[in-house]
């Protein structure tokens, strides 16, 4: 061990390059990039059978007899599942409400239901052998919305219902009922000069993500089975999959495997069940990928909404009160709905000062596609229609849209409708005020060009369909209010274990959590975190599994914040028993060991005035330190189900967008030429990354706003555009440029002040691109997506 007995002092180049604040390049970046990442659906193992799901072709219809005799004759077919051959008592599973069969069983509550499973040497033979299975369906009458859910003998979606929320439901096709009341809305109504209702149709949005469901069971000797799979949260996947099998969970051992995108479509489970019963049953090895088609039936979407609002203001523009109802379709089974119910009521209002407020949400169970949890959760519906309203108001008072909005913007210490006191920075007007100064884009953009247009910046694009005949520019502005982290008293926490140790000489950290690495960055995020607290270049992130702690789900803006957070307490831990360790072996040879603050910085313990004390390798020597620990942020509370009071979410971000469109206002064409946004995001861990889940959460936004929607029939609840070829998504050529203004307001009861930030640009992109497209032509537009035909009115 060398031991100099003169410190010396750490140089600024010496110190740890690649902490929090810095940009530092994704781990996993140029594979993606170059096409050589591992995604799920590449995962392959030797003597491997391929599985196959057969599903409904109905919405809504009595099983009457399933005859899978010619399926398994077939050549190549290993096993044939239907709902009697699962082995467990538990035949359910759902996030919150158990309410989802594995297989169909008497009754297929939704188009593209499982009702059986294929296991064959070959993915087509798989295919033909389900084919051949051969169902004989009663139709029964569907239901599709609000009123046929609940008209007087409406059939039940679930009979018997015996979960929490049934008590205080006013009928079984609900699935969960939020009020929030405040004040007195009827007494504020008097008062008001002003008054603006609005009725509004929030559209079904598919998560469409790229890398379509996938992954791999392999049965293990002990008469478990290992999975690997992409999904966003392997231990609640876990907690699900294990009853269903009849396993103990130690004996479901799950592994992340390279997941293609999630935005909230892979919380729900989708094939991990399968593939393992498949596993078990054949004793081979299953993999399962999804195709297109079937990837729109395999997981959640986003609920669309039916939402009715009133707003009231003075005349000198202050808001008086707020009324609304929100309807939201969760489809045949709960998934997410409840706590996207809490979300839409308890955010209903936005970012304004309202004190007096009357807000109703609930969650219907139809035969329409089950719908879930999406960037946004809830708050992305209730954000394009109070936003409609902001500019309805201002437009009657003769107010300029944005100066209306900064009059009546929250701020810190602003009460919510839930009682509940903002208690960190809340610059909504600030951020209002930065995205209206960003600089215009210039008018006429496509005859930059010279004498011919450049159809890509016109409507229409290379469709060639004008030369700039009929094409009308508008802007709108919106600002949105999204909470952070799980809400409502859920328990959320996170466990990461780091192993500090000297390798090749070097000191080296791995940083092992079983956070789902979906595309948000957290593998480059932690890894910065490590550097930072413990002073080292090289840091290993672990695969995430559940061989470690939960870390929760990828979702709700929180894995930052949470497995951040958790990541950094368990390095904090590390250091200390580091340290301690050092003033054990070297204390004597420095009297600052036992008086001095002590920090890690460039692979060495120096204290706080930059004098170096050891190498951290010499402090370690063949020691190593190995900690995991749970963190968890400030417990929140359940809203009461009366009056919706309760301290239910833990931090609120904010984002405001200004969009730039054209319209053909002949074609009902448009163009969004720009999308400026403004974010507050508390501490910018890595800049680049921030500044990418912005412009990505921005472009999700304007998908639903011109273009993204689920059509399903409204007699059969059919999905009729299960395609990437009708479901319409953007594309590069679609891509406005993104301008992007970084607040960093930090919030004191968060890891480096951060906030959560992939959610809230989804919400205030939308209503900014409608604000703008009724700006350019003085319609109305109280729908999304915005079609031709509701331009043009053919």
């Amino acid at each position: 061990m060398g031991v100099t007995g003169s410190p010396t002092n750490i140089n600024q180049g010496s110190r740890t390059k690649g902490g929090i604040g810095e940009s530092t390049l994704r781990p996993d970046g140029i594979l993606k990039v170059t096409g050589e990442f591992a995604y799920s659906s590449d995962m392959w193992h030797e003597d491997m059978l391929w599985g196959h799901t057969l599903r409904s072709t109905v919405a809504h219809a009595e099983i009457v007899s399933i005859d899978v005799s010619e399926a398994l004759a077939t050549s190549g077919v290993y096993a044939v599942l239907t709902y009697d051959d699962l082995p467990a008592a538990m035949k359910n599973y759902g996030l919150e409400i158990q309410d989802t069969p594995v297989l169909a069983h008497g009754r297929v509550r939704h188009h593209g239901e499982p009702v059986a499973l294929v296991a064959a040497d070959h993915p087509e033979t798989a295919r033909r052998a389900a084919a051949k299975i051969r169902i004989d369906y009663r139709e029964l009458p569907v239901v599709t919305d609000e009123a046929s859910a609940t008209a007087p003998g409406a059939p039940l979606i679930h009979e018997g219902r015996d979960d929490h929320h049934i008590g205080h439901v006013p009928h079984p096709n609900i699935v969960h009922r939020q009020p929030i009341v405040r004040g007195d809305a009827a007494a504020a109504e008097a008062r008001a000069d002003v008054i603006v209702k609005g009725d509004y149709y929030f559209g079904m949005q598919d998560q469409a993500f790229l890398g379509p469901e996938s992954g791999l069971a392999v049965p293990a000797e002990d008469g478990g089975v290992d999975l690997y799979v992409a999904t966003q949260w392997l231990h609640s996947d876990l907690r699900q999959i294990a009853p269903v099998l009849g396993l103990p969970e130690d004996k479901v051992r799950m592994t992340l495997s390279g997941v293609g995108g999630a935005f909230g479509g892979r919380e729900d489970l989708s094939m991990q069940i399968h593939a393992c019963l498949l596993a078990l049953r054949t004793g081979k090895p299953v993999k399962i990928v999804y195709n297109r088609f079937e990837s729109f039936f395999g997981h959640v979407h986003r609920h669309p909404a039916r939402l009715h609002y009133e707003h009231g203001a003075t005349r000198d523009g202050k808001l008086t009160h707020m009324k609304c109802r929100i309807v939201l379709d969760g489809g045949a089974y709960a998934s997410a709905s409840p706590a996207v119910v809490g979300n839409a009521s308890s955010l209903a209002v936005g970012p304004y000062v309202i004190e007096d407020v009357d807000i109703e949400a609930i969650a219907l169970y139809t035969n329409n596609p089950p719908c879930g949890a999406m960037r946004g959760f809830g708050a992305v519906q209730a954000c394009f229609a109070y936003e409609a309203q902001m500019d309805k108001l201002a437009a009657q008072l003769d107010m300029d849209p944005v100066e209306f909005r900064q009059l009546n913007a929250m701020e810190q210490g602003t009460l919510l409708p839930t009682g509940q006191a903002v208690d960190s920075p809340a610059p909504v007007a600030e951020l209002l005020r930065r995205v209206k100064a960003m600089p215009l884009p210039p008018e006429r953009q496509w005859e930059s060009a010279g004498e011919h247009a450049d159809v890509r910046a016109l409507p229409g694009g290379l469709s060639n369909t004008t030369h700039g005949e009929g094409v009308v520019r508008g802007i709108g502005y919106a600002v949105g209010l999204k909470n952070v982290g799980f809400s409502e008293g859920f328990d959320d926490y996170s466990t990461a274990r780091v192993r500090m140790e000297v390798i090749g000489g070097e000191p080296v950290a791995t940083v092992h959590t079983a956070m789902a690495e979906v595309g948000q960055g957290g593998v480059t995020v932690h890894a910065q975190i490590a550097r930072t607290e413990l002073g080292v270049a090289q840091v290993t992130i672990h695969p995430a599994d559940t061989q470690v702690g939960s870390a929760g789900s990828t979702s709700a803006s929180r894995q930052t914040y949470v497995t951040g957070g958790a990541v950094k307490n368990s390095c904090e831990a590390v250091r200390e028993q580091l340290l301690e360790l050092g003033r054990r072996k070297l204390g004597t040879y420095h009297p600052a060991w036992a008086t001095a603050e002590l920090l890690l910085e460039g692979g060495k313990v120096v204290t706080d005035g930059g004098e170096v004390l050891a190498d951290i390798a010499d402090v370690l020597e063949d020691e190593a330190i190995d900690i995991e620990l749970e963190w968890r942020h400030r417990p929140t509370e359940p809203f009461d189900l009366r009056t919706g009071q309760g301290n239910g979410h833990v931090q609120y971000s904010f984002a405001a967008h200004r969009a730039v469109v054209e319209v053909d206002t002949e074609l009902g064409l448009v163009k969004v030429i720009e999308l400026a946004c403004a974010q507050d995001v508390g501490k910018a861990l890595n800049p680049l990354s921030v500044v990418g889940q912005i412009q990505g959460g921005t472009i999700q936004g304007m998908g639903i706003a011109v273009m993204e929607e689920i059509i399903v029939d409204p007699v059969t609840a059919k999905v009729r555009n299960p395609s990437f070829t009708d479901y319409l998504l953007p594309t590069i050529l679609d891509t406005p440029t993104i301008p992007v203004d970084v607040l960093e307001l930090a919030d004191d009861h968060a890891p480096y002040g951060l906030r959560g930030i992939g959610e809230a640009p989804t919400l205030s992109s939308t209503p900014a691109v409608l604000a703008a497209i009724r700006n350019a032509t003085g319609l109305e537009l109280d729908r999304t997506p915005v079609r031709p035909e509701h331009l043009t009115g053919v």
